[in-house]
C-alpha cells in the first residue's frame, strides 16, 4: 500500500470520529478499509503503524488540533467546518505538529489532494489556506 492510500484510510477513520465511535470499532473501521483496498495485512505493516499514529494521535491531541485549526481561521468556528474538511484539517495538522518525518509540503499537498476526492470544489483552496497559515505560524516561532 501507499502512503496515499495509507492517508486516505486514515482520513476515513478520523472522519468517523465525529459520529461517537469506540476504540475497538475504530481497529475494526481500520481493518475493513484495509479489505476494502485488497491488501494483505503482512504486507504493510509499516503503513498500519502510520495509520494507526495517525489516528490515534489525532484523537490524543484532538484539542491542541482543533486550537491550531481556530486560530487560523479568520471569521470562522471549527464547529462551522464541514465535517469531511475538518477530519483532513485535523490529519494534515497531526502530521504538520508531529510527524517529523513527514515534510510540510507533503502533508499540505496531500490533503489537498484528498479534498479533491472527498470534498466539493472550495474545499482544496481553503485547506490549503489554513494549512499553509499554520505553517507559517509554526515557521515564524
Amino acid at each position: 500500500m501507499s502512503r496515499k492510500i495509507a492517508r486516505e484510510i486514515a482520513f476515513q477513520v478520523i472522519f468517523s470520529t465525529n459520529f461517537q465511535i469506540e476504540k475497538g470499532e475504530l481497529e475494526e473501521l481500520i481493518n475493513e478499509l484495509i479489505k476494502e483496498k485488497d491488501i494483505k495485512k503482512h504486507e504493510l505493516a509499516e503503513d498500519i503503524k502510520y495509520i494507526e499514529d495517525v489516528v490515534y494521535g489525532t484523537i490524543s491531541n484532538h484539542s491542541e488540533i482543533d486550537k491550531k485549526i481556530e486560530s487560523n481561521l479568520k471569521g470562522w468556528a471549527v464547529d462551522r467546518i464541514a465535517k469531511t474538511d475538518l477530519a483532513i484539517l485535523r490529519l494534515a495538522v497531526y502530521e504538520i505538529l508531529y510527524r517529523n518525518d513527514i515534510p510540510y509540503k507533503v502533508s499540505i499537498n496531500e490533503a489537498i489532494e484528498i479534498s479533491k476526492l472527498f470534498c466539493d470544489d472550495s474545499s482544496p483552496s481553503f485547506i490549503n489556506g489554513i494549512l499553509a497559515s499554520i505553517v507559517n505560524e509554526i515557521s515564524n516561532v
